[in-house]
């Protein structure tokens, strides 16, 4: 009887077994979750800070989404886009409407969302000048793992086994402005920005080099995106990223995707009328892009959001006041950062171990960048659950470096 294996080792010996082994996984598997909290196979509960990177917006079991789904599934979930279907009009018109762009094209995750945008960046730029196909990027960013994303993710980690990437891609530092204006000419395409780098740490984009970023594209005739997959449609406690400064920095694209659908499949680009004009019938397309069953989704957590961001400004800020007292309280924390329920805790010492000892104690997040504590938990978190989180880092940050 010693040598049968626990549920819990079953399920992760089968996927060692058959799996590519790419991820660095905990031992977890996870059984069911109901609001912010989650249960494994052994019964354990966890609070979920991290709500499948920023995936879970609404956390798990939600009443409206669960009716939305199982009425739409017994409907129709997939078309193809060889037609139309009643949802993804509605969804594409809020968009629009709370982004102040035009147009919107549907994909199904945030990568994808960064290849048709920078196809439209090197489409645009060609028909000015077809050498007109230089991408300029910020050091530490992340836009995702395809080939495409992968060149302009500012991150050497990430590149170093896939090269050759993209040519006519130039890395500039999120605080040098003059080398901002140095990388951006006439042959530049388009800027990509992160409007809160995510994995590169939860750092804000200054309002000033946005600022810069819009007025040298517009010089230069080059389009500029913002990528706002991770920090975009709600979590910063508003809309969209760029619209926390006064007045909105508005830019010609916009990728988004990880919330909006609330764990399935969807990711979108927004653009103004200029960009879209890139874009010819033909020219790019999906095949599961935009289906019945995710944009109907969509719809209903977006009608969700407008009640939540009251209480997501609050809750985030009740949250973000209470680690930055732990910062008081200890030394280890070398700065507290983020916007609404975006938030990150740097620590003066590579910290990975943190998340076991979290799970330990019921809690999940992950550590990026090597020593920032992240934190994305799931929109309809409450300020009782953040004092549950508050009193379980105290103890984690209590521990400091582990021993030798």
């Amino acid at each position: 009887m010693d040598n049968v294996a626990s549920p819990t080792q079953a399920v992760m010996e089968l996927e060692r077994a058959y799996l590519l082994q790419n991820y660095g996984r905990y031992p977890l598997v996870l059984k069911r979750g109901r609001g912010c909290w989650l249960t494994d196979l052994e019964g354990k509960r966890y609070l979920d800070l991290i709500s499948g990177i920023g995936v879970n917006s609404l956390g798990y079991a939600h009443p409206r989404i669960l009716r939305v789904m199982k009425e739409q599934a017994g409907q129709l979930i997939h078309s193809s886009n060889l037609y139309y279907h009643e949802y993804q009009g509605p969804l594409a018109k809020k968009l629009c409407e709370t982004s102040g762009l035009q147009r919107t094209f549907f994909c199904n995750s945030g990568t994808e969302a960064i290849e048709g945008a920078i196809k439209m960046a090197h489409s645009h730029g060609r028909r000015i000048d077809p050498e007109k196909t230089e991408i300029v990027a910020l050091e530490n960013s992340f836009h995702g793992r395809t080939i495409g994303a992968l060149s302009i993710t500012g991150q050497p980690k990430y590149r170093k086994d896939f090269e050759p990437l993209m040519p006519g891609v130039k890395f500039v530092n999120m605080c040098d402005e003059a080398g901002l204006e140095a990388a951006i000419t006439d042959k530049t395409a388009a800027v990509f920005l992160e409007t809160i780098q995510g994995e590169g740490g939860i750092y804000p984009m200054p309002a000033e080099l946005l600022r810069k970023a819009r007025a040298l594209t517009e010089q230069h005739n080059a389009l500029l995106v913002f990528d706002e997959i991770q920090c975009g449609i709600g979590r910063p406690g508003t809309h969209f990223a760029y619209q926390l400064h006064e007045p909105a920095i508005l830019p010609d694209i916009v990728t988004m995707a990880k919330p909006i659908a609330c764990g399935l499949p969807l990711g979108a680009i927004l653009c103004n009328e200029k960009a879209a004009a890139s874009i010819a019938p033909g020219m790019h397309g999906t095949t599961f892009g935009g289906g019945a069953l995710a944009c109907r989704v969509a719809l209903e957590f977006y009608e969700i959001l407008e009640e939540l961001l009251p209480q997501m400004r609050r809750v985030g800020a009740y949250f973000l006041d209470g680690l930055r007292v732990l910062q008081q309280k200890h030394s280890i924390v070398k700065d507290v950062r983020g916007f609404g329920l975006m938030i990150g805790v740097e620590i003066d010492f590579p910290c990975r171990h943190f998340v076991k000892q979290g799970m330990e104690l019921g809690l999940l997040f992950n550590v990026t960048h090597d020593n920032v504590v992240r934190m994305l938990p799931p929109y309809i978190i409450t300020e009782k659950e953040v004092d549950r989180a508050l009193k379980g880092l105290s103890r984690i940050f209590k521990h400091g470096k582990p021993q030798e």
